[in-house]
């Protein structure tokens, strides 16, 4: 293979043209014949028997030039690039000038490059200080959640529904005296006060008696996700079966025993105390970094390739995709219940994108700056922790496998990086 590079007028970008040589073109040609030859029906031999020269002149000698293009042509790239050092952030721009059995395979192929990012001042930065203290306040919420999470529901028949009952209808809704599709439920379950349901239906229910009937007047916001139903007015049938109340316990050494491992009161909050107090010590330290990173990057340069945004893009909608799984959703369900198209979404992600990009860039940069390396044994602790959490604490596959270390190798890179940013900056 003979290879030949130059850079194009645009920036980050560049050209390699690449040449084939025959031999290698044809024994690509051979190999896809064989691994289709069974598809081909030719007058007069059993299928899947004909010779390749009269496969080709049956179909054209053109007939296995695409396949043995991408047989062939992906491994030449990769080795080209790599012997150049180049690191592409797109998919080829392929030109092929020419193709032909019993000749050199000849073409071009563009690539977007990955930039480097011109840094401003990072050292010395000012940001404000981020701080957060616990209260009591924030204590008493937490135990409030504890004590509801362990509440008991009651039943209550002696009285209307108030505001905080929870409530077991029937309910059928109608759009201009039609039912419509997703509005009847029976033995539904709905806490009054919790705005779950469409604006101005939970408050209607106050003051309805168990067994009663009702008719619910309400309109559909205009944003509501069904687009049949945004904005219409509604009528919903509603019969109430049940009222239930939640019964708090007492806050009390009893109650401390019964939902932890302390004996009193004083020591739960305590546990409440360290535990806010660890997570505003992570959330100070996440949004200190954060702070940090948007302040250098305002200083830096770089031009981020269209490549870069979309490969960046499709990462964020895949990460969106494999969320939603987790709740059962499909990316088309959550899109429709948005209205909006994937165009849509890529388009709103753009923003984003680019800015995790400049990040990355940004600390690139410092670490080349500051000649930030990972040791040896950093990499292999990291190395053996990340086995050790794919419950493969001895196995050598991870300390071996080069893309492992290599990620690994990257990350400490980037976190010594951002600690000398976060050490450097002034806090106001």
């Amino acid at each position: 293979m003979k290879c030949k590079v130059e850079k194009t007028k645009n920036a980050n970008e560049v050209k390699l043209e690449l040449t084939i040589e025959a031999q290698k073109f044809d024994e690509a040609i051979k190999k896809v014949y064989f691994q289709s030859a069974k598809y081909f029906n030719i007058p007069g031999f059993r299928k899947g028997k004909a010779p390749i020269n009269i496969v080709e002149k049956y179909y054209g000698k053109e007939i296995f030039y695409e396949d043995a293009f991408n047989e062939v042509v992906p491994g030449e790239l990769e080795e080209a690039l790599t012997k150049n050092n180049i690191e592409v952030v797109s998919k080829a721009d392929i030109d092929v000038k020419q193709i032909e059995k019993g000749k050199d395979l000849i073409f071009t192929a563009i690539f977007q490059t990955k930039p480097e990012a011109e840094l401003g001042k990072y050292k010395g930065i000012e940001i404000n200080k981020i701080e957060y203290t616990v209260s009591d306040e924030d204590i008493e919420h937490e135990l409030g959640h504890i004590q509801e999470h362990n509440s008991r529901l009651i039943s209550i028949d002696d009285r209307a529904v108030q505001k905080g009952d929870i409530t077991v209808i029937d309910f059928e809704g109608f759009v201009d005296g039609v039912a419509f599709e997703g509005g009847k439920a029976e033995g539904h379950e709905l806490e009054i006060g919790s705005n779950t349901f469409i604006p101005g239906f939970e408050d209607q229910i106050i003051g309805m008696k168990i067994d009663e009937e009702k008719e619910i007047n309400v309109k559909f916001p205009e944003e509501y996700f069904s687009k049949d139903l945004a904005g219409k007015d509604a009528t919903f049938k509603v019969k109430l079966h049940e009222i239930k109340k939640k019964e708090l316990p007492k806050l009390d050494d009893e109650f401390a025993k019964d939902v932890s491992e302390f004996d009193t009161l004083k020591e739960l909050k305590k546990s409440i105390k360290d535990k806010l107090e660890k997570e505003n010590e992570q959330k100070q330290k996440y949004e200190t970094e954060d702070a940090v990173i948007k302040a250098v990057c305002e200083n830096v340069k770089v031009d981020i390739p269209s490549g870069m945004v979309e490969t960046e893009i499709e990462d964020m909608l895949k990460n969106l995709e494999n969320r939603l799984s987790y709740q059962g959703i499909k990316l088309n369900q959550y899109l429709q219940i948005m209205g909006k198209t994937v165009e849509e979404v890529k388009k709103e992600y753009e923003p984003q994108a680019m800015e995790a990009i400049k990040s990355r860039l940004m600390l690139e940069a410092v670490i080349k700056a500051e000649k930030i390396e990972a040791t040896e044994d950093e990499i292999v602790e990291k190395v053996k922790e990340m086995a050790k959490n794919y419950g493969k604490p001895d196995d050598e596959t991870f300390l071996k496998n080069e893309n492992v270390r290599k990620y690994i190798k990257n990350g400490i890179e980037s976190e010594k990086a951002l600690e000398l940013l976060v050490k450097n900056a002034k806090m106001k």
